[in-house]
């Protein structure tokens, strides 16, 4: 029996905001097309405040019947984020970026605005209940790392399987003379923890500086926390860098710092090591220790700023001990490739 060759990627797109999971279903639908499918991107704008609008647009994705499109059938639906996974098809597969984590682990904590009370609870009992049911419909569930991967586990008792893929700039990632700076990358949001780097160096003697590219909500408060540390000299801020640029500041950096808190994924991770950095994060950052190993291909700490301090010291201090942390980062991350994921994915 064939196997399908019309296909939708779904997504739940926030307008004007570009960040990793934006990237993953594009990404996907090109990988798709490359590999001979008939694939295209199905996106439907999502808001997620007031609360009362999470549920608004989780059964706006539920009215879509995606089973056929202008007449022409269509084989497969790939869901990724909350709430794709509502929209109905009988052969529906979830690839989980992430749950809408603000109701789940998240709750409750300072990256959160649900909390102990009781309007708070009831919405978070009811998305559980239905995540737990479309994810239940779906004929395969796949997730992009092994950290929400066991969050489902946890929270709504389905079985789903890791299924990790290269970053997007991956062909274009190479090695370079290391500099005199750590790269940070990534939005500036508070659970992404860019202050938590900020404050590290501070704690790093000598011209070691931390350079950030991204933008987001939380740059007045990361200027004011560099100023606060009289370290303006030793940070700078891109803003949103093109491709080019960024490629270029991978492989010109000594090291890569990643701390967020219990992230899903994170390109960055990969990315650095496919331009041969170490990557430096913490023990609760999530899915970048599904490939950091403390001393091998980067270092792992608390969620210190003294002790991730430390380790930016010590990256400096040797930086033929950094090359050889990137190089066996980069042997972990060329085995991650597109083919093995969108073989799985259409159960090829």
């Amino acid at each position: 029996m064939p196997g399908p060759r019309t296909i939708l990627v779904c997504e739940a797109q926030v307008p004007f905001v570009r960040g990793g999971a934006e990237y993953h279903v594009r990404e996907l639908v090109r990988q798709l097309v490359s590999h001979g499918y008939d694939a295209e991107l199905v996106s439907v704008p999502f808001k997620w405040y007031p609360k009362a609008e999470i549920l608004t647009h989780a059964a706006a994705w539920r009215l879509l019947d995606l089973g056929e499109s202008n007449g022409r059938p269509i084989d497969l639906v790939i869901a990724t984020k909350f709430p794709t996974y509502f929209a109905r098809h009988p052969q529906k597969v979830a690839w989980l970026i992430h749950q809408y984590r603000a109701a789940y682990e998240l709750a409750g904590t300072r990256f959160s605005d649900f909390d102990h009370v009781d309007e708070d609870v009831a919405l978070r009992h009811d998305l559980v209940a239905l995540d737990t049911a479309m994810l239940g419909e779906c004929v395969r569930r796949f997730a992009n790392s092994r950290n929400t991967a066991d969050r489902a586990a946890r929270f709504n008792g389905v079985d789903v399987q890791p299924l990790y893929h290269p970053p997007r700039l991956a062909p274009r990632l190479h090695r370079g003379e290391a500099g005199r700076y750590i790269l940070s990358v990534g939005r500036l949001e508070a659970v992404k923890r860019v202050d938590l780097a900020i404050r590290a160096l501070a704690h790093v003697p000598g011209d070691l500086s931390l350079v950030i590219a991204g933008t987001g909500t939380n740059r007045a408060a990361l200027d004011a926390l560099v100023a606060e540390l009289d370290l303006g000299a030793r940070v700078r801020f891109l803003g949103e860098v093109d491709d080019d640029t960024l490629v270029e500041l991978y492989a010109g950096a000594l090291g890569v710092v990643y701390p967020p808190y219990d992230e899903d994924y994170g390109y960055v991770t990969l990315e650095a090591f496919l331009a041969a950095k170490p990557v430096l994060t913490t023990a609760d950052s999530g899915g970048p220790n599904e490939f950091v190993v403390d001393g091998e291909n980067g270092r792992v700490t608390a969620p210190d700023p003294e002790a991730l301090g430390e380790v930016m010291a010590w990256l400096d201090a040797d930086h033929a001990r950094a090359a050889a942390l990137g190089e066996s980062g980069y042997d972990r991350a060329r085995t991650v490739t597109w083919t093995g994921v969108i073989e799985t994915l259409i159960g090829a």
